[in-house]
């Protein structure tokens, strides 16, 4: 199996699970050879894995994990897109999601049953250690997307008051220790947090030191109901490995790494974009057809709602057109032109404003800025399409007229870009939701009135 990974043969060239590796896998699992398919998955990666159980229908998933047995690396399960962990969660017996999470840190045994029904997050809960399953209740208690959500429970705590040797002789003997951490916390008796040792630094401590003289006192610490976009944004921010997280009395209760932050990091990004595109940030390439159609079904009623508005404003100049057909001929290059600059402005607009670095000291910069890129953009651009228009219709005023609307709607697609996602930002609405739909309409509406309405007081007397 080693071999096969080196040659590349699990993932082809585009970084996706092999066809003909998965089909070999879906052949050993239909043929019920669970010996073959234990061969053929035995050295996966966790992630790979996932990947691999992804590709498979349904009914191959549960067979694969049945075939691995004890083999099988519940670590997978984590890694696994929520519709797919969903549809698994369904077929899986209880008993075998509870051997998993078991088996998982609290992080990402929640993962696994955040979305169940209570009454089948309890029978799982009940066949799970009475340590383990009092720490995924309390998780379950917290607000979803929240720092208590993401953190596990699994830290290194000791005394302020303790020795460098001892507590390494602690970590060396305790049994539940975890098996990935970068910092040592030091509590009171009351487990309020009064500091934190990188392990690093621990390591090279004389071991009669005391805890309390090598512990930052001043560090980062979330709360459990801190927002997971907060807790993201800061680990970016401060460059942040680790951090305490602490409940409303300040009690140490768990800890955050920075690979599920990656995860958190990775799913806004994910979800901005894909928001940005009119599609709920929860969909995978993995839903239903049903599921699909029913998340992107508002936003085209909405656009839908909004070309009407743009097609209105069109009719209101229909004599006009009638006059002079160059004028439908060229006026959806206005708004086309106008639309994919504003489109521009917003996309970094509301990456900005989702990082942080747009808030009201530089908006008013930054606005200045977007209105000069669309004004010189406009000229130029007026420049082509003026000239172009001069050029097939022989009217030198149709070229002044385009030129005119195209510089007008660079200006209002560079304006409505930015004001947009900051005005909905202000009203507490996520931007990458909201934005696109407004945006366009703005310079549909606008290019179609500067163009036609041009015309109608210049051209057609």
């Amino acid at each position: 199996m080693a071999d096969l990974q080196q040659d590349g043969e699990i993932r082809d060239e585009w970084g996706g699970i092999d066809a003909a590796y998965a089909e070999k896998v879906t052949a050993a699992l239909a043929s019920s050879d669970a010996k073959a398919a234990r061969a053929l998955t035995r050295d996966l990666h966790a992630a790979d894995l996932a990947d691999l159980i992804q590709t498979l229908d349904q009914s191959d998933r549960v067979a694969l994990i049945a075939a691995l047995g004890r083999n099988f690396d519940v670590e997978a399960l984590a890694e696994l897109d929520e519709t797919v962990r969903d549809e698994l969660m369904e077929v899986l017996p209880n008993e075998v999601i509870a051997s998993a999470i078991k088996k998982l840190d609290t992080d990402d045994a929640l993962y696994l049953i955040e979305d169940l029904d209570e009454s089948e997050q309890q029978d799982i809960l009940a066949k799970v250690p009475k340590q383990d399953r009092a720490a995924l209740s309390r998780a379950l208690d917290y607000p979803e997307n929240t720092a208590g959500r993401l953190m596990q429970t699994e830290f290194v705590a000791v005394a302020q008051f303790w020795t460098v040797g001892k507590t390494i002789d602690h970590i060396r003997g305790e049994k539940g220790i975890p098996d990935d951490f970068v910092e040592v916390y030091a509590v009171d008796p009351a487990y309020q947090l009064k500091g934190t040792v990188p392990l690093a630094r621990l390591l090279r401590s004389p071991r009669e030191r005391k805890i309390e003289d090598v512990m930052d006192e001043e560090h980062t610490v979330f709360k459990v109901t801190d927002e997971q976009s907060e807790v993201a944004y800061k680990f970016d921010q401060y460059n942040l490995v680790s951090a305490a997280v602490v409940d409303e009395a300040g009690r140490l209760v768990g800890s955050l790494m920075v690979d599920d932050i990656v995860d958190v990091i990775k799913e806004e990004a994910e979800g901005d974009l894909l928001h940005l595109g009119g599609v709920a940030a929860q969909e995978s390439i993995s839903d239903t057809v049903v599921t699909i159609t029913r998340s992107r079904f508002t936003w085209l009623l909405i656009n839908l709602a909004t070309a009407v508005l743009a097609s209105w404003v069109i009719s209101l100049f229909d004599g006009t057109i009638q006059k002079m057909v160059a004028l439908a001929v060229l006026m959806p290059i206005v708004a086309s032109q106008g639309g994919n600059a504003a489109t521009q402005t917003m996309t970094v607009v509301v990456r900005a404003l989702a990082t942080r670095n747009l808030g009201p000291s530089n908006a008013v910069r930054v606005t200045y800025r977007e209105v000069a890129v669309g004004l010189i953009n406009g000229f130029i651009f007026a420049i082509l399409i003026g000239t172009f228009a001069w050029w097939w219709f022989g009217a030198e005023s149709l070229g002044v007229i385009i030129g005119a609307a195209m510089i007008i709607n660079l200006v209002a697609g560079a304006l409505g870009g930015i004001l947009i996602p900051i005005i909905i930002d202000y009203f507490g609405i996520d931007p990458a939701v909201a934005s696109g739909a407004f945006v366009t309409t703005v310079t549909d509406v606008v290019g179609f009135l500067a163009f036609l309405g041009l015309a109608s007081i210049w051209l057609v007397k």
